[in-house]
């Protein structure tokens, strides 16, 4: 079986220019980076302004396993199979980080005859957006230090700094550092720590942000800290905001590139969707809506993350209504959760697992089920697309569209898209046709004017299926601090495992009678949203015992080797 790396390599690439021909792009509205990625500038937005909208796909999951099930591949396939039906599509995703890269999952561009290419250029910097944004962040922490130092004139309580650092790679000796330690020129010594990158609020800015002045402006909004009398102090304050719009001058262009099919895809912006919103940008969501009969974008890690925040966040924020949602799932997955099985990221998966075992599939399906109640909860047409193994059975996977019928959705289809590129998406294309073409009744899960509580609540007790929730002391003190300072008309954004539609990963299937413990709740003023912190969340992944980054090198003639 050949690796999705040898695949990418079999494609012969046709050079960017005309993927942006093809699509609508001129030549001057593009910035190239070689032959195969450019950067599209925001002017097309001005001249496409009076083009019909497309349809708007929005591809999310069921609660993953570790190993992740296949959404970003059926993202890229299905929209291979609306081009074989002969429909304009592009497709919108985020750039993978690298901590990921490098760890647990490897590549996220796809795979088999459904990626994105070159797949080397995807998984490793592209165009330097995720620096640019490191960059950005860390000069911003570099000033609220630099004004520590010289006299602390803005009057900043050194116990109440919110602004940490950033690096793309997994390292969990970074989380918790003392900084400042050496001679008095060295600085202020306090306590502090490092997140990954894409959990930054700059790259939630960058992927909420309709153009540079709305970027300007969020990047001036941020809350880095507050003072001894509890006010905030904001990049303005620091006078900081405008070198760091400058360094994203750039990265707010989205990159366009080529999926296996040479069918346009845009990548932009790559915030984690446990801690951040989960969702490519709005900027190339807008450009694409323009240009093609149907946009397909994705949304990160299972519905109760990714789809949530996308409806309840980027939808408002942007106006962008979807028409149509697919719920990916992999029979492996349902079986996990039934509670037979365990999955461990970097282990071989279970014998058992791979064996026909209907009973675990009809009992794990109840995850699916949940899925599809919270989709229709937002008003949207749903079809899953049930991402097919070579150890998948035919009973298995009837057992599973049997399922998602009686749950409610609108179809249930087999995807084979890793094998077969487009002509393995073509069922799955069809159905979405069909249930894009219903009437929509899209709304939000709750109104902006709600309470704190009653927005977290909402999401706890609707999406997650919580019994009820539960606040620390320090979350009570925070909720009474934002409705102070007018922070309670924001969205939530909540912090939480991906691994579990509850808090605690170990809960898998459907939970019931849980409790929702919020420990904290931080706000992220420039993006425009709260974040509550669900149980014990981190900001800063750890590596596994066998790294994904082991397996790559590079061979004597410069070519990656490794990489999936």
């Amino acid at each position: 079986m050949k690796t999705d790396i040898e695949i990418s390599r079999e494609i012969k690439l046709r050079p960017i220019l005309e993927i942006a021909e093809k699509i609508g792009i001129r030549e001057d509205e593009l910035e190239l980076y070689g032959k195969y990625k450019a950067k599209v500038e925001l002017s097309v937005l001005q001249r496409l302004k009076d083009n019909p909208e497309g349809k708007y796909i929005y591809v999310t999951a069921i609660t993953p396993t570790p190993l992740g099930e296949g959404k970003t591949v059926t993202t890229i396939g299905l929209s291979l199979g609306l081009a074989k039906l002969g429909k304009k599509v592009s497709t919108c995703i985020r750039q993978p980080s690298l901590g990921p890269v490098f760890g647990i999952k490897g590549g996220a561009a796809g795979g088999g005859y459904s990626q994105v290419v070159p797949m080397e250029d995807f998984n490793l910097h592209l165009t330097g957006d995720v620096h640019a944004v490191g960059l950005a962040h860390n000069l911003c922490a570099a000033f609220m230090d630099n004004s520590l130092y010289r006299g602390n004139k803005l009057n900043i309580d050194p116990s109440e700094i919110l602004w940490r650092r950033v690096v793309d790679v997994s390292d969990r000796s970074l989380r918790n550092i003392t900084i400042g330690q050496g001679s008095a020129e060295d600085g202020i010594v306090r306590q502090s720590g490092f997140d990954i990158t894409v959990a930054s609020e700059v790259m939630a800015i960058l992927a909420l942000a309709s153009d540079f002045k709305d970027l300007r402006q969020r990047l001036g909004r941020i809350v880095v800290a507050f003072t001894y009398d509890g006010k905030p102090v904001t990049t303005e304050d620091l006078k900081v905001a405008g070198a760091m719009a400058v360094l994203l001058k750039d990265a707010i262009k989205p990159t366009l590139m080529q999926t296996t099919e040479h069918t346009p895809c845009f990548v932009h912006a790559g915030p984690f969707a446990n801690i951040a919103h989960g969702n490519n940008s709005i900027i190339a969501d807008k450009i694409a809506f323009r240009l093609s009969e149907y946009v397909v974008t994705e949304s990160g890690f299972g519905a109760d993350c990714g789809a949530e925040k996308a409806f309840n966040i980027k939808c408002r924020i942007s106006g962008l209504v979807p028409n149509v949602a697919v719920i990916v799932c992999s029979i492996r997955a349902l079986k996990m959760h039934s509670g037979r099985f365990k999955v461990v990221a970097g282990k071989p998966l279970s014998e058992d697992l791979l064996k026909e075992n209907i009973d675990a599939v009809e009992q794990g399906a109840v995850n699916l089920e949940k899925h599809i109640e919270n989709i229709k909860l937002f008003g949207l047409p749903v079809v899953v697309a049930i991402n097919k193994f070579t150890t998948d059975t035919d009973k298995e996977i009837e057992a599973v569209r049997k399922k998602a019928l009686a749950a409610g959705c609108d179809d249930a289809v087999v995807s084979e898209v890793w094998a077969r590129g487009g002509e393995g998406g073509i069922d799955l294309a069809r159905a979405v046709i069909k249930a894009a073409s219903k009437p929509c009744q899209f709304k939000c899960l709750y109104s902006l004017d709600e309470p704190i509580m009653q927005k977290i609540e909402s999401i706890a007790k609707s999406i997650y299926g919580a019994a009820k929730v539960e606040y620390s002391p320090e979350a009570t003190k925070k909720i009474e601090l934002y409705t102070k300072l007018g922070y309670n008309k924001f969205p939530i954004c909540m912090a939480k495992t991906h691994l579990s539609l509850s808090h605690d990963p170990e809960l898998k299937g459907r939970p019931t009678g849980f409790t929702i413990p919020i420990r904290d709740i931080r706000v992220a003023a420039g993006a425009g949203f709260l974040y509550p912190l669900c149980g014990q969340m981190r900001t800063m992944p750890g590596l596994p015992s066998h790294p994904a980054g082991e397996k790559m090198d590079i061979d004597s003639e410069g070519r990656i080797v490794g990489l999936s």
